[in-house]
């Protein structure tokens, strides 16, 4: 089944308490990016350790091998469950990452982003990445499975192609995802909820439409229940 994961993309650990104390009794899964954890840092994430829930830590690393591994083992160590970084940074990189962190961290997901729910054909035109977005997306995901990653960020836009190529144990982790009557905001490649889990999602993302909603907790809910296929 489908789970949700809720994107705490708040300022501070005071907002974050209060969302997660709106939502905990719901959802198992939280966020923490870049917004958040460079405002708290390793703070942010054991606030949701303690509190029994499961983190993944979206930090997207991008660097040499060695520091990416560090990085990730860093992220690991402080209690995060899932951790991603850029495929785009090779394959060594990605199969570093996973070999120094496995044997120690054997339960946690390591992801690679692929291409960002925001960019589209454009964008890919900009960098002379060859191709659709669906196309890098398969070229990038085909290296991480090679490297040893436990599956991708993607957009829902190529879940079934994803599955279908490397198939369904290959994690795929889906931000980009507007219920009915949301704003698509700065993302392109969307999807509802339900239309992901129908294509085979193992995790969606959802921030602003349950952040931003005057009733987060029915919000919540309402997406949940998208969920139950």
């Amino acid at each position: 089944m489908t789970k949700l994961i809720v994107a705490l993309d708040v300022d501070s650990l005071t907002e974050a308490e209060e969302a997660v104390d709106k939502l905990g009794g719901k959802v198992t899964w939280f966020k923490v990016g870049k917004q958040l954890f460079t405002a708290e840092g390793p703070a942010i994430v054991k606030m949701l350790k303690n509190r029994g829930f499961k983190v993944f830590l979206d930090l997207k690393f991008h660097d040499i091998p060695n520091t990416v591994a560090q990085a990730v083992k860093s992220a690991l160590s402080i209690g995060a469950d899932m951790v991603n970084f850029h495929a785009t940074g090779g394959s060594e990189m990605m199969r570093v990452a996973v070999e120094k962190n496995r044997p120690n961290f054997p339960d946690a997901e390591l992801i690679a982003v692929t291409v960002l729910t925001s960019s589209g054909q454009s964008v890919l035109d900009e960098l002379h990445l060859s191709g659709t977005p669906e196309e890098a997306v398969l070229r990038f995901a085909g290296l991480a499975k090679n490297a040893g990653v436990d599956g991708v960020v993607c957009s829902a836009w190529e879940i079934e192609a994803l599955k279908k190529a490397y198939g369904t144990e290959f994690k795929v982790v889906v931000p980009g995802i507007r219920p009915k009557g949301s704003a698509s905001d700065d993302q392109k490649r969307i999807m509802t909820p339900r239309q992901a889990a129908e294509l085979g999602a193992d995790y969606i993302v959802v921030g602003r439409p349950i952040m931003k909603a005057s009733d987060p907790i029915a919000s919540v809910e309402a997406i949940l229940a998208e969920l139950q296929l």
